[in-house]
């Protein structure tokens, strides 16, 4: 499926267009041309490594740490990553590559890992930020389970998928072509995806609302429920 809206829900994932600019994604794909990758199973855990087959930009590389800086600076300063995620804490970012015969089949990802300083992290959602054009690739699918049965994602370049971390997924068989993209885990401020999304629906009315009593309220409310649910 192709999407070029600001934003799409589908149950508790969200598809967020223009995450990056053309040209920032230009830029990225040339500096990963000249990045050095490695078998990406060097980074699944035991269960996942036997289903991975797929290329990753090596995480020590100075270039490839810088890219992972620049990806997620545009992730932070989103809106609707700033008012929905509501990030405390972000894994290091890794940049994948899928060519012909190359796929991700379906997997759980670790509960806890680690950010850039080596402190652990909740991962409490995770993203999949596209930087291959659709048309450029076969197959290479995002594919996630939920209660409603599997779902597939092939959004334009510069665009991001961001969904529960404890949900089943994959990448389908890449049959043409080549798909890169960012992935990373990310840790709320709230941990509840259904507290999130109220307080979410929350700032969406207020920014709705002019200079009124009425907002005073929601500002009080949802101050409120932050104190009652965040966790620093």
């Amino acid at each position: 499926m192709l999407l070029g809206c600001s934003q799409t829900w589908r149950g508790r994932l969200i598809v967020l267009a223009n995450v990056l600019s053309r040209d920032e994604v230009l830029a990225i794909r040339e500096e990963l041309a000249l990045a050095p990758f490695r078998d990406g199973r060097a980074t699944a855990g035991p269960a996942a490594e036997r289903v991975k087959n797929n290329e990753q930009a090596r995480g020590d590389d100075p270039g490839v740490i810088a890219l992972g800086q620049r990806v997620r600076l545009a992730l932070e300063t989103h809106p609707e990553v700033r008012t929905l995620v509501r990030p405390v804490r972000w894994s290091r970012l890794m940049f994948s590559r899928y060519g012909p015969d190359q796929e991700y089949g379906m997997h759980a990802d670790n509960a806890s890992m680690f950010d850039d300083g080596g402190w652990p992290l909740r991962t409490d959602l995770s993203f999949t930020l596209f930087l291959s054009d659709p048309e450029t690739y076969e197959g290479g699918a995002l594919l996630v389970r939920d209660l409603t049965g599997d779902h597939e994602f092939r959004p334009l370049a510069g665009s991001a998928v961001l969904y529960s971390t404890g949900q089943l997924h994959g990448v389908t068989p890449v049959t043409r072509g080549v798909r890169l993209a960012c992935v990373g885990w990310v840790q709320s401020l709230v941990r509840r995806p259904d507290q999130r999304e109220l307080l979410y629906d929350l700032e969406r009315v207020r920014a709705g609302l002019g200079p009124e009593a009425g907002s005073l309220l929601l500002d009080k409310a949802i101050g409120n429920l932050l104190r009652m649910w965040g966790e620093a």
